[in-house]
């Protein structure tokens, strides 16, 4: 078993599902604690126990980190049972269709307080215990915060909006030997779109048609992003910080069709 991340915390959000799941597992079995934060109780006890007999030390927080004092309750909940936090990967997203003409105020928000305030929130909640252990941080962001898509409006301006965060942040807390990063996943396979509003017919098309708009032909794997992002927070890395990674098959590199 790898275990270079032995006797370290991971606080991952969005973690019953997806890129968040994906990242708990893989850092479990580099031997992190798991703070796992989600919504869903049930899933959240599924991971948990999924993880029982790698006997690694393992919380479930189940919280909606849409309302006001969430991040503030994980982050404690979390310094108080593990004791500090070495890296916080934000992969709890929200996505909508919307354009410039339709997008209500409400859905405005909405996106922005998952993509944008909830990742800002907690970095700060958790600076202090991330410092203290001159830690790291992972944001998982979009192709979309890299180039512009059309009917995702929000969506891509939150994604555009958690890069700069990841920079601007990178900069501040270089001198404190705190590195965050950000991964620009393309079309991945989760439950993002289905949870968004989309039928399992229309993304099951829409799965067919990202094949023709990634150049390596194929969408990715939850896995294959968390495994980047376990490349940015392990030592590996120590030399890389506001940087936002694409893997996407290429989509970056294609005009928007």
């Amino acid at each position: 078993m790898d275990e270079a991340f032995t006797n370290k915390i991971l606080l991952v959000t969005g973690a019953t599902s997806g890129i968040g799941r994906a990242t708990a597992l893989r850092f479990a079995a580099a031997g992190a604690g798991i703070a796992a934060v989600g919504r869903d109780a049930a899933a959240l006890k599924q991971l948990g126990d999924e993880l029982a007999p790698s006997e690694n030390p393992f919380l479930g927080v189940e919280a909606d980190l849409s309302f006001a004092g969430e991040a503030e309750r994980v982050v404690a909940a979390t310094v108080s049972h593990f004791g500090g936090i070495d890296v916080l990967v934000n992969a709890a997203g929200h996505i909508a269709n919307g354009t410039i003409a339709d997008t209500s105020l409400a859905a405005w928000d909405a996106m922005l307080q998952i993509n944008l305030r909830a990742p800002f929130t907690l970095m700060q909640h958790a600076l202090p215990a991330i410092t203290e252990r001159r830690g790291n941080i992972v944001n998982v962001s979009s192709v979309t915060g890299l180039r512009a898509f059309p009917g995702v409006l929000a969506y891509c301006v939150s994604k555009a909006g958690l890069d700069q965060l990841t920079r601007c942040a990178a900069l501040e807390l270089a001198a404190q030997g705190v590195r965050v990063n950000a991964v620009n996943p393309g079309v991945v396979v989760t439950e993002i779109h289905k949870r968004g509003g989309m039928t399992e017919e229309k993304y099951q098309a829409f799965l067919e048609h990202s094949q023709t708009t990634h150049p390596l032909g194929r969408v990715g794997k939850a896995e294959e992003v968390a495994e980047l992002i376990f490349f940015l927070a392990s030592d590996r890395a120590a030399w890389i910080t506001g940087a936002t990674y694409s893997i996407d098959g290429g989509r970056a590199q294609t005009c928007a069709r």
